[in-house]
This record gives structure tokens, C-alpha cells and sequence, in this order.
């Protein structure tokens, strides 16, 4: 039986919480941000989880997790 590798984009990407919720950084806060209201400013800086869907997709990328 072969090795369970880690897919090393994912799990630079995505994080689980403790209670295996998938975590990651709102996207689109890299450049162009002084245009937008202070309301999207701070909701950008927080992280978001992820919908279920993506469950068995993680479940496959990061094995050890």
C-alpha cells in the first residue's frame, strides 16, 4: 500500500478548526483595497469556513489532518 501524500497547495490554503470545519483567507484583500468602505476592509481581514461541500475533497488533499 502506497503512502498517503499531503497535497502541499492545500494545506498551505486551507486549515481545520478543531472541529474539522475547513478555515481559510477571505479572498481578494491582496491590492486595490483603498476604494472599498472601511465595512469590507474588516470583513476581508477575517477568515471564512469553508461550505461542507468541500469536505471529502479535504478529506482526500490532506490526509494526516
Amino acid at each position: 500500500m502506497p503512502k498517503l501524500k499531503t497535497h502541499q497547495a492545500t494545506a498551505k490554503r486551507y486549515k481545520l478548526t478543531k472541529n474539522k470545519k475547513i478555515k481559510k483567507v477571505t479572498c481578494g484583500q491582496n491590492h486595490f483595497n483603498s476604494r472599498e468602505n472601511g465595512k469590507v476592509g474588516r470583513n476581508k481581514k477575517s477568515d471564512t469556513i469553508c461550505s461542507s461541500a468541500l469536505d471529502r475533497v479535504m478529506q482526500i488533499a490532506l490526509p494526516h489532518a
